[in-house]
């Protein structure tokens, strides 16, 4: 991991104090991380990040929820809702926080100045693992073992993600270009987008079918004319 360059940091420092934050997109760590507010985080992170580096990207990341694509954050209040105090000076509480969060790669200094930051946070690394209490190494080794393995969330995630597209309306080519344009495997992008083609194919032929069903269980049935007796 590499520490923030004195000269991101002159750009974090400039006059004005605000900073633009966005989004610090990852397909793979965006599938297999963990939300900043999970327990997880809250768990195992904490450690490693510190408890006010942590609120800093709980903060961040509920502000890009509402502003996905990035907005202006205003240093000074930011500074305040941490409660890391009233003004952010210039190498002050605040300013280590996202330094820190730099070190960690949780969030990295663009080129222009402005902030991007992880909305999901990866597992620990094995190096992090070991510098946890004992206590807490124990907790993380149980945690693992009772997680299903990577590539199986990548797969669950990938076929999510297909079938969301399906029912947005987009056909089964369309699905697996968007998959490969996300970076997922050719082969997963295929079996992805046809497995959610099925699903949804087979979806509306069994809601087909229950309308057809009830519409005929509530259909008013006009009796046959019957031919009079002839005594």
């Amino acid at each position: 991991m590499t520490k923030a360059s004195p000269a991101a940091t002159r750009q974090l420092t400039r006059v004005g104090r605000t900073i633009e934050v966005r989004p610090w997109p990852d397909p793979v760590i965006d599938t297999l991380g963990h939300d900043p507010r999970s327990a997880y985080v809250e768990e195992f992170w904490l450690g490693i990040l510190g408890p006010t580096t942590t609120w800093l990207l709980r903060r961040l990341v509920a502000v890009l929820e509402e502003h996905p694509e990035g907005t202006t954050v205003a240093m000074t209040e930011l500074s305040r809702v941490l409660g890391v105090g009233r003004r952010a000076s210039r190498n002050g509480p605040l300013d280590r926080c996202i330094e820190r969060a730099v070190f960690f790669e949780v969030a990295r200094l663009e080129e222009d100045g402005a902030l991007a930051v992880r909305r999901r946070l990866p597992p620990l690394t094995r190096r992090q693992v070991v510098r946890l209490p004992s206590s807490l190494q124990l907790s993380h080794q149980r945690w693992q073992e009772s997680q299903p393995s990577a590539a199986d969330a990548v797969r669950r995630r990938a076929r999510q993600l297909a079938l969301s597209l399906v029912e947005l309306g987009e056909d089964v080519e369309s699905a697996e270009r968007q998959l490969l344009r996300w970076r997922y495997h050719p082969a997963l992008a295929h079996e992805s987008a046809q497995w959610a083609w099925d699903r949804h194919r087979l979806a509306a032929e069994a809601a087909g079918a229950q309308a057809y069903e009830e519409s005929s269980s509530t259909r008013v049935r006009t009796p046959k004319p019957v031919a009079p007796l002839v005594v």
